[in-house]
């Protein structure tokens, strides 16, 4: 742990240096970037510093104990045990904070919810959904930027794919993938009866370019004209994107905007995401082999959530706790991912 925390402090120290140089000061995603991760170690680097003065106080305390003046040897004494509680609830407090350290240096992410099963209910379902997590990012002061949409006849959209940067973005909505289930009477239902339909949804930690085995000979990129609506020029213009990483077969198209440039960045951006998640899964499988995840897979084909509007009632299955309903689409989801943020890291701790 020692090491570790020296690691942190060291890599802070860097942080800080070259969030002062000019040409990082010029560049307002680096210094975005960079203060996202400086932030997520500062609390373990004040941790480490605390943990310091109490190893230094524990040492003096203890000297103090074989001064030969009986006095101040039952006063050392008496303080050394308050001393060692609070070192050892301080390196409880670091061993958490030590686990879950790379889900907060992670700053930015790509949420994609497309509906399920249930028809134009679903579509509304999955735009209902792409609000409660909007209104969530929100309250964090989190950047809110869509990628990509496909709007449905009747309201709501059939995907839309969003970018959400700021700190603690990862690490709070990492759990969040998989299908969210809804039980309610649809507005298109004319008899009242309770329909269920799906939304599922898709969280990537968008990462470092240098962090994806990524070489770009892999890719093959085309150039062609948008389709679908938007005037006589989509169908004129070359302006989408296709990219195809050929040793994993991903494929990313992008056509949201006019511009060709602008279409090629997120496209780009959408095959790393997607490339480092598939990375990510095959380390995580291998992890999975040797025990049962309380959180789950994360997987699209598993429901995580059920929301009964009759109850007003939401019921996340991993941690198998109930919600307010209208609370909970207005935005306030902190509870919920506070939970699962702990079950998660006591996983992770049992495993050290």
């Amino acid at each position: 742990m020692n090491k570790s925390l020296q690691e942190i402090v060291k890599q802070h120290v860097q942080l800080t240096t070259e969030l002062l140089k000019p040409a990082v000061l010029a560049d307002h995603k680096q210094v975005t970037s960079l203060s996202i991760k400086k932030s997520a170690i500062e609390p373990l680097v004040h941790s480490f510093e605390q943990y310091q003065s109490l190893l230094a106080q524990e040492n003096e305390l203890e000297e103090m104990q074989q001064s030969g003046d009986d006095e101040i040897a039952m006063l050392a004494k008496e303080e050394l045990k308050q001393v060692q509680i609070d070192l050892e609830t301080l390196t409880t407090s670091i061993e958490k904070q030590l686990v879950n350290a790379d889900d907060h240096s992670i700053g930015s992410v790509i949420l994609e919810i497309r509906a399920g099963v249930g028809g134009d209910e679903a579509a509304i379902w999955a735009g209902d959904i792409e609000e409660m997590y909007t209104r969530y990012a929100s309250s964090r002061g989190w950047k809110i930027e869509e990628m990509e949409r496909s709007v449905a006849d009747m309201g709501g959209s059939k995907a839309v794919m969003l970018n959400i940067t700021g700190e603690g973005v990862w690490a709070n909505l990492a759990f969040e993938s998989g299908t969210h289930q809804v039980k309610r009477v649809p507005a298109t239902e004319a008899q009242g009866r309770v329909h269920t339909s799906t939304a599922t949804v898709a969280v990537l930690p968008e990462p470092e370019e240098v962090e994806v085995e990524l070489d770009t000979k892999d890719v093959q990129e085309k150039i062609t004209t948008a389709t679908g609506p938007g005037g006589q020029n989509v169908n004129k213009v070359a302006t989408a994107v296709h990219l195809i990483h050929e040793p994993s077969g991903i494929e990313v198209r992008m056509q949201d905007t006019k511009s060709q440039a602008q279409n090629r960045e997120k496209a780009w951006k959408l095959l790393r995401a997607r490339l480092y998640e598939k990375q990510k899964a095959e380390v995580d499988a291998k992890r999975a082999e040797t025990r049962q995840s309380l959180i789950g897979t994360g997987s699209r084909a598993e429901k995580i959530r059920t929301y009964r509007y009759k109850d007003n009632q939401v019921v996340d299955h991993r941690v198998n706790t109930s919600h307010n309903l209208t609370d909970f689409m207005s935005g306030n989801i902190q509870s919920v991912l506070d939970l699962l943020i702990e079950a998660e890291t006591a996983n992770r701790l049992a495993e050290l």
